[in-house]
């Protein structure tokens, strides 16, 4: 039994899927298909995986079965190839309906043929895995499929306690205090959300919220050119991606995402569950070239990710607050449950009443001598307007930039 920790504030929150597209060097074999779930469902015990929850101590824990819960769609129409508007077309149908999690799993599995290619839609549930874990997955699957290798069982162990942060990463004064003050609040209020409750909630409200995915690709001669005025600015590629978003938006603040597995001593390599966290960037003003602001960015990115108070911000938040608070956050932001206290925290601390936020999700660069072709389809957070995902494969950078 695995409890959830990091991951419960994208319970109760709707649109927290994101999805991969690859294209494989290997024609389409149905039965080659269900195998490799099979397969990586043996090395990766949450894809067997439902929700359940412990009434007592309020807790959701994934309640791992004997078979992949995995659903696998297996279409027989050719597909031209990652860009096809099947594909985007096939995530939204996916996605327009909240996944029930007490009663099916939290990986889905699109395949067509393309000539002598398979192309895979991989659409992940924010609790099987973060962006990083899940094209690690995505890579494991095209290995098996094309190469017969074999994927590396992991033990699963999640986030279970602040203990696993580093000391100095406590949070302010401040926070403790309005987060110790909407807990007594929520105390005193003795409500509480079910699942269900919000499991409703969540299907009305994706059937309203409409959903925009757009695709642009880098070739590899662009992207190392790119990659080259980046080294020579002693920038990187994501801080130039992140003032692109700034001086072409005119906004002042963007969310960033960033991979801390490495920092974590519980993680076990090749483990699903979410091993990320994520930090604000502001700028006030946008003066110069491009490379001038990617500057600027550079110089906040490095100093919010080398003070772990800024860096584990909203983890830190996540467990200070009241587990029930946290579920309700996004409700009571939005109206639709009853709740002071949890009202306050979705409004002021996450922003979940408004989708008016920038974001950018960069799972970097990465090789694969059978993937020919990948990009990765980001999130759409409640909180957020427009959010770019950005993968790099084989030398070719490819954005999907999800938005409302």
């Amino acid at each position: 039994m695995e409890y959830i920790f990091t991951e419960r504030a994208h319970l109760m929150c709707p649109n927290m899927c994101f999805g991969i597209v690859m294209c494989i060097n290997k024609e389409l074999n149905k039965s080659r298909i269900e195998d490799t779930v099979k397969c990586l469902s043996l090395a990766h015990p949450f894809i067997r995986a439902l929700i359940s929850h412990e009434e007592k101590e309020n807790r959701f824990f994934y309640d791992v079965k004997e078979v992949s819960q995995a659903e696998i769609n297996i279409y027989t129409d050719n597909v031209l190839n990652v860009d096809s508007p099947e594909i985007i077309a096939e995530y939204e149908r996916i996605t327009s309906r909240d996944f029930d999690l007490f009663k099916e799993g939290m990986l889905k599995i699109s395949v067509w043929p393309s000539g002598a290619k398979t192309i895979v839609l991989m659409v992940f549930h924010h609790l099987l895995a973060d962006g990083r874990g899940a094209l690690e997955l995505s890579k494991e699957l095209a290995d098996y499929y094309a190469l017969g290798k074999q994927p590396v069982h992991a033990e699963e162990k999640l986030i279970s306690s602040v203990s696993e942060f580093p000391e100095n990463s406590r949070l302010s004064f401040i926070s403790r205090l309005l987060v110790n003050k909407a807990n007594k609040q929520w105390e005193k209020e003795n409500n509480k959300l079910s699942f269900e409750d919000y499991h409703r909630f969540a299907d009305d409200y994706l059937k309203s919220d409409k959903v925009k995915h757009n695709l642009s690709v880098f070739q590899t001669s662009e992207t190392d050119s790119i990659a080259e005025k980046c080294k020579r600015e002693g920038v990187t590629v994501n801080d130039y991606l992140l003032a692109k978003l700034f001086t072409e938006d005119k906004i002042k603040r963007i969310v960033m995402a960033m991979d801390i597995r490495k920092s974590l001593k519980c993680y076990n390599p090749g483990a699903m569950g979410n091993y990320s966290t994520a930090f604000s960037v502001e700028l006030n003003s946008f003066e110069g070239d491009i490379f001038t602001v990617a500057k600027k960015v550079h110089e906040k990115v490095r100093l919010i990710s080398s003070k772990p108070s800024s860096l584990y911000l909203v983890l830190q938040c996540y467990a200070a607050l009241d587990p029930g608070l946290l579920d309700a956050a996004m409700m009571a932001s939005r109206g639709r449950f009853e709740s002071k206290a949890a009202g306050f925290i979705g409004k002021n601390f996450f922003h979940m009443d408004k989708a008016e936020g920038h974001s950018i999700t960069n799972l970097g660069k990465t090789e694969s001598e059978v993937i020919e072709d990948a990009y990765f389809i980001p999130p759409a957070s409640p909180a957020i307007k427009k959010t770019l995902g950005v993968l790099t494969l084989n030398g070719k950078m490819r954005i999907c930039t999800s938005e409302r």
